[in-house]
């Protein structure tokens, strides 16, 4: 087998040996105007189903161009069945999560708006793009979809009672609990859920406290950033249960 190319790229396009793969205008002036690639390049592909696949340039242009598929570089490689359930900050720490959570493999991003949060809207086509690009650099095969924001209450409302649901809860910052133990009762189909700048209000701790399969989690002696305890809980749940062991 070759080397695999350095310039990854996701493409909604089906992969295959000898599949032909349409370049659009934004990746032709990538691939051509930025990184100057000529014919016979190769760029390694991945779609989110096919895993990764080694491409050639078969045809340059301004304004697009034609990809042909070689062969297969890495297998399709999906991430456990965990969600990411955050609420929405300042517009980079929530680029940073969606991000994050891409790299630390999860197989959705949910935003949520609660009784405390800040931001009411969100740009999900940029964050999905965020995700995109987070694959694209950690050498993952699948991109997780961002769902557009809903609020926790509506969530909350049709949840699955089968998904175990991780609550991150400040409140519990400082006070012993059994991290193992906790993580263990949440294996897959599961969801972690981390809370506004603000904290939960204690109508909606009361809530997920009363649900069952809702197991809360202590994220150690201070209070973290929302941002940083996304990070945190996700760490913390693939080391125990997830596909890092």
């Amino acid at each position: 087998m070759s080397q695999r190319p350095k310039i990854r790229l996701f493409v909604d396009h089906p992969l295959g040996e000898a599949q032909s793969v349409p370049v659009s205008r934004d990746h032709a002036n990538y691939l051509f105007n930025v990184m100057r690639l000529d014919a016979g390049a190769g760029v390694a592909l991945f779609n989110g189903t096919d895993g990764e696949w080694r491409a050639e340039v078969a045809a340059k242009g301004k304004r697009g161009g034609v990809l042909v598929c070689k062969e297969q570089t890495a297998p399709q490689v999906m991430p456990p069945d965990m969600w990411l359930l955050f609420a929405p900050i300042k517009k980079a720490r929530t680029d940073f999560i969606v991000e994050k959570a891409a790299e630390l493999g999860v197989a959705r991003v949910c935003p949520v708006r609660t009784e405390r949060t800040n931001a009411e809207r969100i740009r999900q086509d940029k964050l999905q793009a965020h995700a995109m690009e987070a694959a694209e650099q950690c050498g993952g095969t699948y991109v997780p979809p961002v769902e557009d924001i809903r609020s926790l209450e509506k969530v909350l409302d049709g949840w699955d009672d089968r998904r175990a649901l991780v609550f991150a809860d400040e409140a519990e910052a400082g006070r012993s609990s059994s991290l193992a133990a906790v993580l263990a009762a949440a294996p897959p189909p599961a969801a972690i859920l981390i809370g506004p700048e603000g904290g939960f209000s204690d109508a909606e701790r009361a809530r997920l406290r009363a649900m069952p399969n809702v197991h809360v989690l202590s994220l150690g002696p201070r209070i973290l950033r929302a941002d940083t305890a996304a990070v945190a809980a996700l760490t913390l749940w693939q080391e125990h249960v997830g596909d890092w062991r």
